[in-house]
Formats: structure tokens, C-alpha cells, sequence
């Protein structure tokens, strides 16, 4: 089967799609046939090195496609059963072995790209503001990346749960996007401090807490903007990794709440991951949340899949048709 690995840590030109033997299935497990594979940045982490794993390495974390076979003891799929799942390394491929409570069925009225868009993108919205910190009617949100993949999600359903969402963005063209997910303020960092926008937003108080994938670029001014006893959610890293934080600072700030979790830890038993994954489906189904899939690349290429999110230009969710 085809793949795409990783023999050697560096940017996009290190991946190398490869010739493998096609895997094969054992008790608990089920062999998909992929059909769409998600890109996330935690590939592109992998791929450089930040997040190290043994080499070589197959890249991606997410799939839709048809199971191929099953192996013993496996009730939760049958074979011809259209799945989705998360969180399973090596879905830059023709097949993917799947521990079968991972697999998640796929409504018929949902495309194989949306399925992917509602499980990594879809699911960290989810988590995040029903389970991290649960948002109420009343709180303010600042949602960093306001117009992207996740961010756009996170707006509508942070929005879907009554809070008040202020949406950072780079672009005009993406502020419209944030706007039109829900985001009552948009703030375009490229001309505006965000910190003074926010801090004039909420008449110098701040907001309850703040949903961070950028990272680096964001994170310490990003202190500034909470209000004494706020949370800090840092989920992400567009911009680079975060340096080592003094724990004094949070006192200092306002006993502040810092967290950096991930989808692993808020689906981590079939009941769970049923859970984030049919509220998306069924709010997607129900026309309560939309979900753009931005651009779609060959298997082949997924370098250039690579470069166009690391470029910070994506609108959406990015995938590899396989």
C-alpha cells in the first residue's frame, strides 16, 4: 500500500511517500480502507521533531473510510461499516489498523471530509468548551485563530452555549469568517493590540477564559487578558512553543487557571468519544454548525498540504484524499 513517512525529522520536504505491506488485523481491531485522511498541526509537530516518536513514522491522526476486515472479539463495527476515528497514528495511508471502540459510524448524509472535519477539529470544540472549562450564558471568550479549522467551531459552539466570543484573526477575509460563525467582536491582530482591544472590549476587566492554539506569539499577553481567577487554555502551538511559565506569574496575574490538554485525555473511553462525536454529527445534521472543508490534496502531496497550514492560511479543514 501506499503511505506517507517521516524517515528523518525537518519541514515539509522530508515527507516520503512510500511502498509498505498492507497491515494486518488482530483481536480488538479493525482494517479501514481510508478513503479521506485529516492534516493537523500535530502532524506537522511530528514531522519536525517538536513532538518525537520512533522513525520511520506514519503521519496523521485521523480517517474516514470502510472496514476491511475485523478481528476477533470485535463487536463494535462490521465489516462494510463507513467509520470515522481520532487519535490513531498512521492515517497517511491506503489502510490503517483501528482499535475497533475508536471507530465511530459515519451518518449517511455526511461526506467522508466532513466526517473528518467533525473528529479532531470538531471533537476539540466539544471537549474544550463543555468539559475544560464549561461554558455558561454570560462568560466571555477571547478565541484565538478565530477563523481556522478548530477556531470556527469553537465560536459556534461556544456561542451555541450562550457565552460572549471575542475572535482574533489575521486577515479581513478571515475576520468575515469569524463573524459569520457567530464571533461577536473581531479583533485583527495584524493592526489592533489584542490586548488593548480586549481590555476596552470588557471595560478593563477581562475575559473568563481564553482558548490558545497559536502559542508563542499570544500566550504572555494573553495573561493580561484574563480576569482574577480566569483560564488560560492553551491547546495548540501555530506559532511556536511556549516558554517554561513561573508559577508565581498566575498569582501575580490573579490566581489564574493555566491548562494544556488534549483530545486523547477528553475521549479516552468509547462512551465519551460517542458523546463529542454524535453532538457534532447531529448538530452539523441538524444545520446547527457548519463545517468547511478548506482544501483537499492526493496522498502524494501531502507536503504541500503541510506548507498551506504551517502558511497560516487556512480557512478550514485541510484533508488528503486517499
Amino acid at each position: 500500500m501506499k503511505t506517507v513517512r517521516v524517515h528523518q525529522f525537518g519541514g515539509p520536504e522530508v515527507l516520503s511517500y512510500d511502498d509498505v505491506p498492507a497491515p494486518a488485523v488482530a483481536a480488538g481491531q479493525a482494517l479501514v480502507h481510508v478513503q479521506v485522511a485529516g492534516v493537523n498541526f500535530i502532524d506537522t509537530y511530528q514531522r519536525s521533531g517538536l513532538y518525537q516518536l520512533p522513525l520511520p513514522l506514519t503521519l496523521g491522526q485521523e480517517a474516514c473510510g470502510v472496514v476491511e476486515a475485523i478481528g476477533e472479539g470485535v463487536t463494535e463495527v462490521k465489516v462494510g461499516d463507513r467509520v470515522t476515528y481520532a487519535m490513531t497514528q498512521g492515517a497517511y495511508a491506503e489502510y490503517q489498523i483501528v482499535p475497533s471502540w475508536k471507530c465511530v459510524p459515519v451518518p449517511d448524509k455526511i461526506t467522508a471530509a466532513q466526517a473528518v472535519a467533525a473528529m479532531v477539529q470538531g471533537m476539540t470544540a466539544h471537549y474544550l468548551t463543555y468539559s475544560t472549562y464549561p461554558l455558561k450564558k454570560g462568560d466571555t471568550a477571547l478565541i484565538h485563530a478565530a477563523a481556522g479549522g478548530t477556531g470556527a467551531l469553537v465560536v459556534q459552539v461556544a456561542k451555541r452555549l450562550g457565552a460572549r466570543v471575542i475572535g482574533t484573526v489575521s486577515t479581513q477575509e478571515k475576520a468575515e469568517i469569524a463573524k459569520k460563525a457567530g464571533a461577536d467582536e473581531i479583533i485583527l491582530y495584524t493592526e489592533q493590540d489584542f490586548e488593548v482591544e480586549v481590555k476596552r472590549l470588557t471595560d478593563g476587566k477581562g475575559v473568563d477564559v481564553i482558548y490558545d492554539s497559536v502559542g508563542q506569539t499570544t500566550f504572555e499577553k494573553g495573561l493580561n487578558c484574563l480576569h482574577p481567577r480566569g483560564m488560560m487554555v492553551l491547546f495548540g502551538q501555530s506559532s511556536g512553543a511556549v516558554s517554561p511559565v513561573n508559577p508565581l506569574i498566575l498569582m501575580n496575574k490573579g490566581s489564574l487557571y493555566l491548562t494544556r490538554p488534549t483530545l486523547g485525555h477528553y475521549s479516552a473511553t468509547r462512551e465519551e468519544l460517542l458523546w463529542r462525536a454524535n453532538d457534532v454529527f447531529n448538530w452539523f445534521l441538524a444545520g446547527e454548525l457548519e463545517i468547511h472543508v478548506d482544501k483537499s490534496y492526493a496522498l502524494k502531496d501531502a507536503a504541500d498540504a503541510h506548507r498551506y497550514l504551517e502558511g497560516r492560511g487556512s480557512k478550514g479543514k485541510v484533508v488528503l484524499e486517499v
